[in-house]
């Protein structure tokens, strides 16, 4: 088994007045040639977007772009003539493939938006772009695991679909449950929130571990956790 240990504090920061962004991997202004990937997944940005502030219209190619709210919520806009608004609970995908712009944005007039950006690189390039975004019943992760996104070649029902044999998996768990995690591939645990233990290491908010060459661990919360868990073909 091979881990790799990012805690919280050693992310990269960038503080733009109307947005404030902590980057687990290299990112716009934070380059570390240590921190480029962890395997096909290329960036998880911890966003926090102030009040009718957000990201104006930029482009984007092949990338898997997975956008999960924390709190608040996000006008999207794209190329496709998508305009929706994403908010907790909410999974946003979008497949860059040969090229589509778009905005987000937080309407609100009083409160932030937190939302984690995840890219995966694709296993398909200059594939016709693709949106789409569902809703997830948030007692269906109590204690076990929701699959959000799934490898489009084999979607998991009810989850979304991405060009990369990649899963993103969420869990609330329990003060003192246990629960084992299956590698698809390889996986990248993001704890949101809480306290937990996987192969040995105590990750607390915002601490990450990627694990290699084992097929299963097991996760044990020390109090309510909010976890995520990005399973990636390394490369």
């Amino acid at each position: 088994m091979k881990k790799t240990v990012h805690k919280s504090e050693t992310r990269g920061f960038a503080n733009h007045g109307w947005l404030k962004s902590h980057h687990t991997f290299s990112f716009a202004s934070y380059q570390n040639p240590e921190r480029m990937n962890f395997g096909m997944l290329r960036v998880l940005n911890d966003d926090i977007v102030q009040p009718k502030m957000g990201f104006g219209t930029h482009p984007h190619k092949n990338m898997e772009i997975i956008s999960i709210p924390i709190t608040g919520a996000l006008s999207h806009k794209d190329s496709m003539e998508n305009k929706r608004s994403i908010e907790v609970n909410e999974v946003q995908v979008m497949s860059a493939g040969t090229g589509v712009t778009h905005s987000e944005f937080n309407d609100s007039k009083t409160e932030e938006t937190n939302f984690l950006q995840i890219w995966i690189i694709p296993n398909k390039q200059e594939v016709p772009p693709y949106y789409d975004q569902h809703f997830f019943n948030s007692n269906a992760c109590k204690n076990k695991f929701q699959t959000l996104v799934s490898p489009r070649s084999k979607t998991v029902k009810g989850s979304l679909p991405v060009y990369q044999d990649a899963y993103i998996y969420k869990i609330d768990l329990d003060n003192n449950f246990s629960i084992p995690y299956t590698l698809n591939n390889a996986a990248y645990f993001f704890l949101i929130e809480g306290e937990v233990s996987i192969a040995d290491e105590k990750l607390n908010a915002r601490d990450a571990l990627g694990i290699e060459y084992i097929k299963e661990v097991t996760i044990s919360a020390h109090q309510k956790s909010k976890l995520l868990v990005i399973d990636v073909p390394m490369i």
